[in-house]
């Protein structure tokens, strides 16, 4: 059967004239898997995006320890209090989903993705430390965060939040295509068709991602609840290195602007498996797109550019994963790319997101 993740066997990409994604053969029972794990990695990212936007302060300790006369001690694991009582949160212990189409198909509840608790993660490091090292207390049980929990956005704030900047860039391989997805489920409020382009749908069509806020905005922009003049997602689907010389100049010309926009972009990556988790693959592969993106946008090159960037590395292997692949593209190999990843990309100012601990016990193809 083939994998909704694997890299290697997924029917999802192919060399684009069109921009051609394929997500045929996809049971309900697959695309709710798939639904259930990604709208949380969405909901992790958003929260990136906007804590202290962009600006807040880092730590370079986890959380959950903390720091008295020079010791370090580990907080004990006990119940996790209830979210704080204040308007913010409220939303967080409510079903987001309540309104959208399909809800009741789809039978997915936010409350079954994540189970809200106090206190709320206060700085951007913290947020991507707690969701990094976060996890589940059983299969397919709710997420927790580590030591501080996320917000979970209605559509409204996430389209308030992806509006403060001119454009958000995702780059990568098919992970990074249903992260599009997702958003666009988010954004469009549609469980069951949101992520594909649904006004297209015929007997002799395979189902299509969505690659662009535009193509939304040109074939059904009644389904598009964010503000047109403001929201712009975009993917560029970029899955290995070397990188062929046709993407590279295709990303230069998507990327390229007559000026300085009032709002920064801001840029998502993920980038792994196609490469067989080969680091040095990685280094040369985000170095690459990185290069191409001050050649196409020039003023990013000034030292005191706000040059937002978050570097989301593959989720955990699961019990079907073919044994071919567990030595290449195991849990082991997925463990130290992670943590490699994180440094390298660290010393090149790219946040990272860490999804090993999110996905390993969700009951998914490759997580589980």
């Amino acid at each position: 059967m083939a994998s909704f993740y694997d890299e290697k066997k997924s029917d999802f990409y192919r060399p684009r004239n069109g921009h051609s994604n394929n997500a045929s053969g996809l049971s309900p029972e697959r695309r709710r898997r798939a639904t259930y794990i990604l709208c949380l990695l969405v909901g992790a990212i958003v929260t990136f995006a906007t804590i202290n936007s962009f600006g807040g302060k880092k730590s370079s300790r986890p959380p959950w320890l903390i720091d008295r006369d020079n010791t370090t001690l580990h907080i004990p694991h006990v119940a996790f209090p209830p979210p704080e009582d204040v308007d913010y949160r409220a939303a967080d212990s409510m079903d987001a989903f309540a309104s959208y189409k399909y809800r009741n198909t789809c039978n997915i509840s936010s409350l079954d993705l994540h189970l809200p608790f106090s206190p709320l993660c206060q700085s951007r490091q913290d947020m991507l430390n707690a969701m990094s090292w976060g996890g589940r207390i059983g299969h397919d049980a709710p997420y927790m965060p580590r030591g501080c929990d996320m917000r979970w956005f209605t559509s409204e704030e996430i389209c308030d939040i992806l509006g403060r900047f001119s454009k958000v860039v995702i780059v990568g391989d098919s992970m990074m295509r249903h992260i599009i997805g997702s958003l666009n489920v988010f954004m469009r409020k549609d469980l069951g068709y949101g992520a594909v382009t649904d006004w297209n749908f015929s007997p002799d069509e395979r189902i299509q991602g969505i690659f662009k806020t535009q193509d939304v905005l040109s074939h059904d922009p009644q389904s598009f609840t964010c503000d047109p003049s403001k929201v712009n997602v975009m993917i560029e689907v970029i899955v290995r290195h070397p990188i062929p010389s046709d993407e590279i100049q295709r990303f230069k010309e998507e990327m390229a602007g007559p000026s300085k926009p009032d709002r920064p972009p801001a840029f998502i990556y993920g980038h792994g498996l196609w490469n067989d988790l080969d680091l040095q693959a990685h280094i040369n592969w985000i170095d690459e797109i990185m290069a191409a993106t001050t050649e196409a946008l020039p003023y990013l090159n000034d030292p005191e550019a706000l040059w937002p960037r978050l570097v989301v590395t593959p989720n955990a292997a699961g019990r079907n994963k073919p044994d071919e692949w567990l030595v290449s593209q195991g849990n082991k190999a997925l463990s130290i790319y992670e943590d490699s990843v994180r440094i390298e990309d660290g010393r090149r100012g790219i946040e990272h997101l860490g999804t090993f601990n999110m996905s390993v016990q969700a009951n998914m193809y490759d997580g589980g």
